[in-house]
């Protein structure tokens, strides 16, 4: 899992329209792992939560679908529920 949520990030972080992970509302979309948090990816076993802070460039639902794509072959069949934390 460790790996899996460093790559997860990474994936999103190279998404066209994405400007940075967010922790979201509270800072509450993370993974906890042993010394470290994952913050903006949220993997649950049943489900992916990833909170972004998105660029202007594109109309959000179409960054969203991207990094829905970009994460289906690491994420199998669990949803990826995207959560736009903010816009810079």
């Amino acid at each position: 899992m460790t790996e899996l949520a460093h790559e997860i990030a990474d994936t999103v972080r190279r998404c066209p329209g994405v400007a940075d992970l967010s922790g979201g509302p509270f800072g509450t979309v993370a993974t906890y792992l042993p010394g470290e948090r994952v913050s903006g990816v949220a993997l649950r076993e049943d489900e992916v939560e990833i909170s972004i802070v998105a660029l202007p460039t594109r109309p959000l639902p179409e960054i969203a679908d991207e990094v829905r794509a970009a994460l289906a072959p690491l994420v199998g069949d669990r949803p990826v529920n995207v959560h736009i934390g903010g816009i810079r």
